[in-house]
């Protein structure tokens, strides 16, 4: 009994026996009730009192004998009746005792010493009729043993009924004892909609958050420990190099340009972690698209004549989102200074937005080499560079894109790239479900 299952199981089970039992025992004590003369017990009683008296009356104790052994013939039963002071009007045995009784409690039934009595008295009152069952045997005169059968599927019920509800709380524990082994992609996986069932969902929505925030915990220490090794070291080189060098001003602007390199790497991670960690910490409400494109286009357009290449943002729909403006900032410009960093000299930036009933699509492309075909598919992903691009000349951790493409995850958009020969295209695509376009 220490399984639910089983304490389930019993008490349903339990509770059908008391159910039977509290249901055989009122209608054994109603069987001569006296609120109708129809109660079939009743009704019987007084069709044998009428035949015993018949019997008595018109053939005498022969009559009367013959027809209290068909009364109570093979159910080992005793009947008897009485004239009205308790004689036995058969063996002429004293019935007094039982006949106060009866009277005092008329109509119900008597349980005495080791016999349920049930008694009835003719209208006249000159007859007494007495029924005796043994009380060892009064439940099975209600109760027949071929009715025992019915158990087996009222059974068979209450084993699939503690089955059904018990079973998601196995699988759950199941799911909870995975989880806790450190199997983070253990679910529940329930698709029930009761309690049981929204217990289950509470606990995948639990499950997935923290793999999430583990997954990007553990991704921030990997890209940290992979990426920092190489600027600590040029660091450290250019330390010793400060002290040995007597240029000591050339040294320490080494230094400064490696740390600057360092604290601009570690901003850029914690965008990462931010945008990727917990989906409830964003900052929602109403953004303004084109006034932010134009603000970014400002910026963007002294960035890109600093590199000898102009950027130019085509008309932009009233587009209002209900989005986190700093994370949607943040994605649209890692995907605007990408195409300025690699935008040939005297090519153009074009940054351009189209809405559609549902979505709103900002496009940005550059006219610059592109990207390899069999690289498309990672240029979002952390520290991801191009072979092309390993030597840094154009600067850039790798970062920019996995800072864009996991803020518009958040805001349940996408991010894709195609080359445009010439030239990348990147277009974000975000929902209008809680905006308004015109």
């Amino acid at each position: 009994m220490r399984t639910l299952f089983a304490k389930i199981l019993l008490w349903f089970l339990l509770t059908i026996v008391v159910a039977i039992g509290g249901f055989f025992i009122t209608t054994a004590l109603d069987f001569s009730a006296p609120r109708t003369q129809q109660f079939p017990m009743s009704m019987l009683l007084n069709f044998q009192l009428r035949e015993a008296r018949h019997a008595w009356e018109r053939w005498g104790p022969a009559g009367l004998a013959e027809t209290l052994d068909r009364f109570t013939q093979n159910r080992q039963m005793q009947a008897f009746l009485t004239d009205a002071n308790g004689r036995d009007l058969l063996t002429g045995q004293d019935h007094s005792e039982l006949l106060r009784a009866a009277q005092s409690r008329p109509n119900s039934v008597l349980f005495e010493r080791k016999s349920m009595v049930m008694a009835r008295s003719s209208r006249d009152g000159r007859y007494w009729y007495f029924l005796l069952l043994p009380r060892r045997r009064w439940f099975g005169w209600i109760f027949h043993v071929e009715n025992l059968w019915i158990l087996l599927p009222v059974t068979l019920l209450c084993y699939l009924l503690a089955r059904h509800l018990t079973a998601p709380v196995r699988q759950l524990q199941n799911a909870v004892q995975r989880f806790g082994q450190g199997d983070f992609s253990a679910r529940a996986g329930s698709d029930r909609k009761d309690e049981l069932g929204q217990l289950a969902r509470t606990f995948d929505q639990m499950a997935e958050r923290i793999q999430t925030l583990m997954a990007a915990e553990r991704r921030l220490l990997l890209d940290i420990s992979h990426e920092l090794r190489s600027p600590l070291t040029r660091l450290s080189l250019a330390v010793e190099l400060a002290r040995s060098n007597e240029d000591q001003e050339t040294a320490l602007n080494r230094v400064q340009k490696e740390a600057d390199r360092l604290n601009s790497m570690l901003g850029e991670l914690l965008q990462v972690t931010r945008a990727e960690g917990d989906a409830s910490t964003i900052r929602r409400g109403p953004v303004r698209l084109d006034l932010l494109l134009e603000d970014l286009a400002e910026d963007g357009v002294i960035e890109a004549e600093a590199r000898g290449a102009s950027l130019e943002l085509k008309p932009v729909p009233a587009v209002t989102l209900e989005a986190d403006s700093e994370l949607l900032r943040r994605a649209v410009e890692n995907v605007m200074r990408n195409a300025i960093r690699h935008a040939p000299p005297g090519s153009q930036i074009q940054m351009q937005a189209q809405a559609s009933e549902s979505t709103v699509t900002i496009s940005v492309r550059d006219f610059g080499p592109g990207v390899p075909e069999e690289a498309l598919g990672r240029i979002f992903d952390p520290f991801f560079r191009v072979d092309t691009d390993r030597n840094r000349a154009s600067g850039g951790a790798g970062l920019g894109l996995a800072i864009a493409r996991r803020a518009v995850d958040l805001h349940r958009g996408t991010l894709k790239a195609r080359n445009a020969h010439p030239g990348l295209l990147v277009e974000i695509e975000l929902p209008l479900v809680h905006g308004t376009a015109s």
